[in-house]
């Protein structure tokens, strides 16, 4: 019965983070450049989902946008921001990988398509490695993404 009951609240869980991301929300997570807007409705419950740009984070994303762009490696790119003092998501330092991650998986920044104004989500599902015991992801089949345009939360123009 707790193997059933916890497949349901999965379940559960998969269609209300569904429904608020058709509605332009966070389906959750955060990325570097945005905040959490935290607000409570008539109630007093917390309205999830809601983003806004972090204006100083959204420059250092231009920034290494631009660098990018330019020729400049994410390995180069991110000793430039450490050196700096730039701090990157959670008061963490910046790795080549925090810039460049994977193509495929839509992670690092400089594949995050938030930042052109689009939310997608169920790109990732994560799994238990069993003999580890860590989670690890895997890409779910195109079919299966949710996108949707939050021209509010564009960071980047189309140039660049």
């Amino acid at each position: 019965m707790n193997a059933l009951f916890l497949k349901d609240l999965a379940a559960e869980t998969h269609r209300c983070i569904l429904g608020r991301v058709g509605e332009g929300k966070s389906g959750g997570g955060l990325c570097f450049g945005y905040n959490v807007v935290k607000q409570l409705d008539a109630r007093d419950d917390p309205i999830r989902g809601d983003r806004e740009i972090d204006a100083a984070e959204a420059n250092v994303v231009r920034r290494i946008l631009r660098e990018f762009a330019a020729g400049i490696g994410p390995p180069k790119g991110a000793g430039t921001l450490n050196e700096e003092g730039i701090l990157g998501s959670y008061g963490k330092l910046w790795s080549d990988t925090t810039i460049r991650g994977h193509v495929k998986c839509g992670t690092g920044l400089v594949n995050n398509e938030l930042c052109i104004g689009r939310l997608i989500w169920n790109r990732l599902r994560y799994i238990e490695d069993s003999p580890a015991g860590k989670r690890v992801s895997r890409l779910n089949p195109k079919s299966a993404w949710v996108v949707k345009d939050v021209p509010d939360l564009r960071i980047v123009d189309d140039e660049l």
